[in-house]
C-alpha cells in the first residue's frame, strides 16, 4: 500500500510529531492491521497443534459464552 498524501505536523524544533492522512488511507491501514491480526491469531492457533473444531460447534460455544 502506498500513501501519497500524508502531511506532518512538527514541533517547534522541526521534529515530526504527528501525521495527517486522508481518511481513505487511514481506513486502508486499519483494514491491513485487522488482516495482520487475523494472520497472527491463525499462526498462534496452528502452533498449539490442537484438533480443529467444526464451525457450527465453535459458533455455538462462542454464543454460549456471551
Amino acid at each position: 500500500m502506498t500513501i501519497t498524501k500524508e502531511k506532518y505536523i512538527v514541533n517547534k524544533n522541526g521534529k515530526p510529531v504527528q501525521v495527517v492522512l486522508d481518511i481513505s488511507d487511514f481506513e486502508k491501514i486499519l483494514e491491513e492491521l485487522e488482516e495482520l491480526d487475523c494472520i497472527r491469531i491463525y499462526d498462534e492457533a496452528k502452533k498449539k497443534n490442537e484438533k480443529p473444531v467444526p464451525l457450527k460447534r465453535a459458533l455455538k460455544e462462542i454464543e454460549r459464552k456471551r
